[in-house]
Parts: C-alpha cells; sequence; structure tokens
C-alpha cells in the first residue's frame, strides 16, 4: 500500500509561504471566480487548500463577486456553496451583503477585461463598499 505525507508543513514551499504571508497581512479578501462543471475550478480550490493550514484567513472578512455569462445554469450558485463550505472550514468571516453574483454578458467587457456596464460597476462598487465598511468596523 503506498504511503501518503502531507506536505503542509515546514519548510513549506516559497509559493506557498508566499501566499499565506500575503493573505495574512490582507484586511479582507475578495474572490471573484467562475464556476466550472458545476463547483469551483480545480486550481483555485488547490489554492485554497493550500491556505487551510496556516490560519491567515481565521476571522478574516472575505466575498465573493461571481460573473456567470448567460450560459451558466445557475448563475454560479454551486461554485459559491463550494466556496462558503472551504471557507468555513478556514474560519473566515464570510461578509454576506458583499457576496453577489452579477450576470455578465460578453457585450458588458471591453477589450483589455474592462467591465462597461453601468448597472454591473454599481454593484462591484457596492460590494467594494460593503467589504470595506467591515474592514472599518474592525
Amino acid at each position: 500500500m503506498p504511503q501518503y505525507t502531507d506536505d503542509d508543513q515546514e519548510p513549506l514551499h516559497p509559493v506557498v509561504a508566499d501566499l499565506r504571508r500575503q493573505i495574512g497581512m490582507a484586511h479582507a479578501l475578495l474572490f471573484c471566480t467562475p464556476e466550472y462543471a458545476g463547483a469551483l475550478p480545480g486550481a483555485f480550490k488547490n489554492l485554497l487548500d493550500w491556505t487551510v493550514g496556516g490560519g491567515e484567513m481565521d476571522h478574516k472578512p472575505v466575498a465573493w463577486i461571481n460573473t456567470a455569462g448567460p450560459a451558466a445554469p445557475a448563475g454560479g450558485a454551486d461554485a459559491h456553496a463550494s466556496l462558503r463550505n472551504v471557507l468555513g472550514y478556514l474560519g473566515a468571516e464570510i461578509v454576506e451583503p458583499a457576496c453577489v453574483s452579477i450576470p455578465m454578458a460578453r457585450r458588458m467587457v471591453r477589450p483589455r477585461d474592462l467591465v462597461q456596464d453601468d448597472v454591473a460597476c454599481a454593484r462591484i462598487e457596492t460590494v467594494l463598499t460593503v467589504l470595506l465598511n467591515r474592514v472599518r468596523h474592525l
């Protein structure tokens, strides 16, 4: 039977150590992720998995924005449920009013990935304001 080891031990890979350091220095975190096959994309889930052993997200305010296209049947709800579950394990403080799904069609985005829709921009600004107010409250 193969023997498995946990790589989440000192010394951490420098990339993982830097990720944890940056998360630890942040006052809050805002995630923006697509839904892939009804869940979080694998690479993003792996990134979150590397933070489980560090404790940097414990009590840290977090929120998310999903900009699902019209083809996404659940509008990113399944990815959000998966993200909520992982963040719960990490002890993060989910700032509910700052967790939103914003339907986003390709025509709403300019070249260089800049949102050009006034309604979408206003919703994003509201999310940022709510998250910032939570940080200021702390």
